[in-house]
């Protein structure tokens, strides 16, 4: 029997519904500082992307921030969002049932997000216990999607080579970097008309659908029985 593939997890999106949370309070701060933006905007344009990314793109639109107010409006944004987890944030539907279904499968989150960020959004939904400590993140790598450092680090960090990998991720930045990485990629999909999956990936609407991909993918486990 083969050595298991490495399963990398996206977080925000993927694995836990932070995303209305995020657009919302990124909103809030934004326009705080004078950079129009609306909740759809992310939705709709930027999600996954680094929320550094994010401004530097409004600014070129709207004029440049001080440092000093870019600054504090991330640390406000980050406090509230820190704050509203505990009680407003719930895992994307079917996950829990998916990781359960998996296994003992090796598998990690990999995210744009601060570390503090992914551990309180795992420990918030009752997700922690899927992942332990296998929790990777852009700002510790110094990486961000869609470039493929990330994902590369992860998947090396826990022993694998990037053709063992196989990335879950919702958004086109994550699906892009795990390409780009030489991995393979599930992309959860659930925006079809606006983010269409690439031809390299395997598209699904709903993450219950994710151990049956996981299992055609490696024939020779029998993922239901680990």
């Amino acid at each position: 029997m083969p050595d298991p593939l490495c399963l990398l997890f996206d977080c925000d999106g993927t694995l836990v519904d932070s995303e209305p949370l995020l657009a919302e309070i990124m909103a809030k701060y934004l326009n705080q500082a004078g950079l129009p933006f609306q909740p759809n905007d992310y939705l709709t344009e930027f999600r996954g992307a680094r929320f550094a990314s994010i401004v530097s793109h409004l600014e070129r639109l709207h004029g440049r921030l001080e440092d000093s107010v870019r600054q504090r409006i991330e640390t406000a944004m980050r406090q509230e969002m820190h704050e509203r987890m505990v009680d407003e944030l719930v895992p994307i539907a079917g996950v829990p049932e998916a990781l359960d279904a998996l296994g003992a499968l090796p598998r990690c989150v990999a995210s744009n997000g601060p570390e503090a960020k992914i551990r309180r959004a795992l420990d918030s939904t009752g997700l922690r216990g899927f992942f332990g400590d296998h929790i990777y993140s852009a700002y510790t790598v110094g990486s961000w999607k869609p470039a493929p450092g990330l994902f590369l680090h992860a998947g090396r960090d826990m022993g694998f080579e990037p053709a063992d990998c196989i990335v879950i991720d919702d958004a086109q930045v994550g699906v892009r970097a795990a390409l780009a990485a030489g991995m393979r990629v599930v992309h959860i999909n659930r925006f079809p008309d606006l983010e269409p999956s690439p031809s390299e990936a395997i598209e699904i609407r709903d993450m219950r659908e994710l151990p049956a991909v996981i299992d055609k993918l490696i024939p020779a486990l029998a993922v239901g029985n680990l």
